[in-house]
């Protein structure tokens, strides 16, 4: 089906940014469309990030504190998992949420469209779907495409064994020795999921520390409840070769004072960050200054280089 639609305002992406600009474009009395590729609103926060993860921490901490209670002379015995339950609940907590933006969205009159947008001029935009093709004009936009995972030039990720946070949250097993690529939020908060679940996990991080950019005063208690946790944490060191077979995966390392090894695991997640996620909107069609790296040049208005947009 095609359709020629109009609105005042159209945001695209309906991630905590997207889905907040338009309802609050909504209740300054604007007629909105809002448009995401995904059938669920919340974006990946809600839908692959910071929501599951959390709701996995929480099992993490719970299963910690219970171990913690030996030391006051309580003590359990090991927990039992059901990952087809631990599934269930996780994504329950997410459809609960990502149902109450739709309805959201429903009381304020936002138009929900699902698609990928991409930017055919500065005033119009094309919508596809599997099913759908939208040609949309707007008086105003709203670009929230938000961030995808960043890789490693050097590694191939289809590999089954070499995942990324989305495939992690998934919890489709639990590996016995995990090793997370990257010593950011991101990949600490899975490595610390899959350790309280039963895998011996190593960190490798680039830098001198954990968390670089975060201060160090917060970092030092973590990195020592870590280190106590983890099977490893290599800081200072690089990854320079993976070689995934059908069943393991052997990683070569290099620290930076030359020395080389390499060790054997049944998992490699692959968490070095974000890039922004703008590579397939069209913005050459609207005239939109970009970095070589993606980032949208904006005004302290947060506009582009299209005042419109």
């Amino acid at each position: 089906m095609s359709e020629n639609l109009h609105a005042e305002v159209v945001v695209i992406g309906a991630g905590p940014g997207g889905y907040a600009a338009a309802f609050r474009a909504a209740d300054l009395g604007k007629q909105v469309i809002l448009i995401d590729k995904d059938e669920a609103l919340g974006g990946v926060c809600l839908n692959r990030g910071c929501i599951p993860s959390k709701a996995l921490l929480h099992l993490a901490k719970v299963i910690g504190d219970a171990k913690d209670l030996g030391k006051a002379g309580v003590t359990f015995a090991d927990p039992e998992l059901d990952l087809n339950t631990i599934r269930s609940w996780k994504e329950s907590a997410v459809s609960k949420l990502s149902n109450g933006i739709a309805q959201l969205a429903k009381v304020r009159n936002v138009q929900v469209l699902q698609g990928t947008a991409a930017f055919a001029s500065p005033t119009q935009l094309t919508v596809k779907s599997e099913n759908d093709h939208h040609t949309i004009t707007f008086d105003n936009c709203i670009i929230a495409t938000g961030s995808i995972a960043a890789g490693i030039p050097i590694i191939a990720t289809d590999h089954p064994l070499i995942i990324n946070s989305t495939v992690a949250l998934k919890l489709e097993d639990i590996p016995k020795r995990l090793l997370v690529i990257g010593g950011g939020y991101i990949g600490l908060e899975m490595g610390s999921v899959y350790n309280a679940l039963g895998s011996q996990v190593t960190v490798v991080e680039f830098m001198p520390c954990l968390l670089p950019g975060a201060d160090e005063d917060l970092v030092k208690p973590l990195a020592r409840k870590l280190k106590k946790s983890f099977e490893n944490i290599y800081l200072s060191m690089k990854v320079t070769k993976i070689e995934p077979d059908d069943n393991e995966v052997t990683v070569h390392f290099e620290g930076t004072d030359g020395k080389e090894f390499s060790e054997i695991y049944d998992t490699v997640l692959i968490s070095v960050g974000r890039k922004p996620n703008t590579a397939n909107l069209g913005l050459e069609n609207a005239d939109i200054k970009a970095t070589d790296q993606g980032y949208i040049s904006v005004n302290e208005k947060r506009q582009t280089s299209v005042s419109n947009i």
